[in-house]
């Protein structure tokens, strides 16, 4: 067993049994970005294998103050599956996630795939059939949220759970670099955001993550869904918490935590 495949196998027991494990970077054969990348794709084999279907991706890092939360410098992304689907409202049993913090996003729906090279803002525009208000749910395999770029990459980019709004918006009409976002925990403003916070507009994001996935092997195909990134710092979630993100001219969404047994 090599030493990339070792470390997933590390990532994926803890994800499985909810068990956090120590920083994985130091043990990369080579601590770089690729590297990193060879252990989320391990994993993302594995679960395909296992017949999970993969319906998306996440961005991550886009939000300068999410970055500045972890000491991170770039965007990343990860594989979204559909058993990481929470519904509108619904609410997270105990004991699934390690220590899962909220986001509030924009999320994109394809109509079409991207899977040509040179990709411009234009194709992205043509792609896109649907927008709606998301909530990503990270939690992070590493102890203590102690992790860095390598680490957050090599565990699928921290993901955890996602919730969609029951709303969907063609994009016309649509300011959405200026739409305003406030996240509530327990129905108090904890998070306030804007789109341009998402590299300046969340179309940079999906543009960025389509050329990304056309060289990583992955191209972005008709229906997949892309959590565009965080427009606001991410907060901690506890059992009985409950969340939701009213983003403008896309409306709300919202998900709950169980309490402990």
């Amino acid at each position: 067993m090599d030493a990339l495949t070792e470390i997933a196998g590390r990532l994926e027991t803890a994800a499985r049994t909810a068990t956090p494990v120590a920083p994985v970077a130091d043990d990369l054969p080579e601590r770089s970005v690729s590297a990193a990348y060879r252990v989320q794709e391990i994993n993302t084999r594995h679960a395909l294998d296992r017949g999970r279907r993969l319906i998306g991706r996440k961005i991550g890092l886009t939000s300068a103050a999410v970055q500045s939360q972890l000491g991170v410098d770039q965007p990343d992304y990860g594989m979204l599956f559909a058993d990481m689907e929470v519904v509108n409202g619904g609410k997270i049993a105990p004991g699934l996630l390690i220590a899962p913090k909220v986001e509030a996003e924009i999320a994109f729906i394809l109509k079409h795939g991207l899977d040509h090279t040179g990709i411009g803002l234009g194709d992205v525009l043509d792609a896109i059939d649907w927008v709606t208000p998301a909530l990503e749910i990270v939690d992070s395999r590493i102890a203590d949220w102690a992790i860095s770029l390598y680490d957050t990459i090599a565990d699928n980019a921290s993901s955890g759970r996602f919730v969609l709004g029951e709303t969907a918006r063609r994009l016309d009409g649509l300011d959405l670099r200026l739409c305003g976002m406030v996240l509530e925990h327990n129905g108090i403003p904890a998070s306030l955001g804007v789109g341009a916070a998402c590299l300046g507009h969340p179309l940079n994001a999906v543009r960025w993550l389509a050329e990304v996935m056309v060289r990583s092997g992955r191209p972005l195909g008709a229906g997949d869904i892309i959590l565009s990134g965080a427009l606001g710092p991410m907060v901690a979630a506890s059992p009985g918490d409950g969340f939701s993100a009213q983003i403008g001219g896309l409306g709300m969404v919202s998900v709950g935590f169980a309490p402990s047994a």
